[in-house]
């Protein structure tokens, strides 16, 4: 298993995601547990049901902020949450599979609700070790 790690950053009314990974996939994979965490713990989501999602970007930062949007527009649409995220890329093209369950507002007590990713400290980058990193603001 990967190491990865996230946090979350104050910004303004909004909130900020950073993570980090070993890999391209992990940080994508990892910012889409940053972003359920702004929502609810996410250990306490059950993977009952499987989404997939495509998105594809001509940048890394870009794409982030599809994968991101992407996840806020199923969670919206769908009245999931999600618990695990599993990441495959092809150049700049994603395949996302989203394993949730129906938000239970009682278990999961969400706290806000994410409406978007922004481009607001919008970046991705590689250090010299190979790991990478990123982060953006989310509206909430």
């Amino acid at each position: 298993m990967q190491q990865r790690n996230w946090e979350h950053f104050e910004h303004e009314a909004d909130m900020g995601l950073r993570a980090d990974a070993e890999t391209r996939e992990g940080l994508f994979e990892a910012m889409g547990e940053a972003l359920t965490a702004i929502i609810t713990e996410p250990a306490g989501v059950r993977r009952v049901e499987t989404v997939t999602v495509h998105c594809e970007a001509p940048s890394n930062a870009l794409l982030l902020i599809d994968w991101l949007n992407a996840l806020i527009f199923e969670m919206a649409t769908r009245g999931m949450i999600f618990g695990s995220w599993h990441v495959e890329l092809d150049g700049q093209k994603l395949e996302g599979r989203l394993e949730g369950e129906a938000v239970d507002r009682l278990r999961h007590q969400p706290v806000v609700e994410v409406k978007g990713a922004t481009y607001t400290a919008l970046s991705v980058t590689r250090d010299s070790a190979g790991r990478w990193h990123g982060q953006c603001v989310v509206d909430v």
